[in-house]
């Protein structure tokens, strides 16, 4: 296993969604929101949009017309409502006030119990860049003062573990991808994109999971953000 070296770090690239809150109860609240929304302004599209496998069905076929849309997830989700809108027959512009609901509720996160100590720890040593393949925004959920920047994949055109989003990530922070520490939950996503990027990778490890890949292991790995906060302590 890879030791982390402390010295080298420079700067933190670090992912939100189920880092720092868990993703999917988010996710389960904005799309009542957006459902309770469509009811009132939309009902066909509302009705239509909780049959089984229609969400799913709309989004496949807009991602083979749209492939770009796969990086963009705010693009994404405000074309498939349109897309929704159309086959209920419904007003299509009815699809930018709907994403907005959607996307404000999005940003209303519960935080890990780890997480404001672990951000407040980290921003006062390092440059910290937020890192997602998300639609998360720092700024929105008032966090910005943690972060030196954010670097999502609808920004660089690519998601993680394409290297080039590490990349992008390093440079605007100001330093070599060797001098990031980059931290992150997904095993593939985060930790061997960066380890394949040139960065050092801590792995968020909270459910005390096997690592999946046999070739290379992490830097390190921690179950929750405290015991990350202290293996960077001087």
């Amino acid at each position: 296993m890879p030791l982390l070296d402390v010295s080298r770090i420079r700067a933190i690239t670090l992912d939100l969604d189920d880092t720092l809150w868990p993703i999917w109860p988010t996710i389960a609240r904005a799309d009542a929101k957006l459902h309770a929304w469509l009811k009132e302004h939309a009902p066909v599209t509302g009705d239509l949009s909780v049959l089984p496998g229609m969400a799913r069905e709309i989004r496949q076929k807009l991602l083979a017309e749209r492939p770009d849309y796969a990086n963009d997830l705010v693009a994404l989700r405000r074309e498939c409502i349109r897309a929704t809108l159309v086959r209920a027959g419904d007003d299509p512009a009815l699809a930018e006030p709907a994403f907005e609901v959607f996307f404000e509720e999005r940003q209303r996160v519960e935080f890990y119990d780890d997480a404001l100590p672990a951000l407040e720890f980290l921003s006062r040593r390092f440059p910290v860049v937020a890192l997602s393949n998300g639609n998360a925004d720092v700024l929105q959920m008032g966090l910005g003062r943690y972060f030196h920047a954010s670097v999502s994949a609808r920004d660089a055109g690519v998601a993680k573990p394409d290297a080039r989003i590490f990349h992008q990530a390093a440079q605007v922070a100001g330093v070599t991808p060797s001098q990031v520490l980059h931290i992150g939950d997904d095993a593939q996503l985060d930790s061997l994109g960066a380890l394949e990027a040139g960065l050092q990778t801590v792995w968020l490890n909270r459910e005390g999971g096997e690592w999946p890949h046999d070739a290379t292991t992490p830097h390190a790995t921690v179950t929750g953000l405290h015991a990350l906060c202290a293996l960077l302590e001087p």
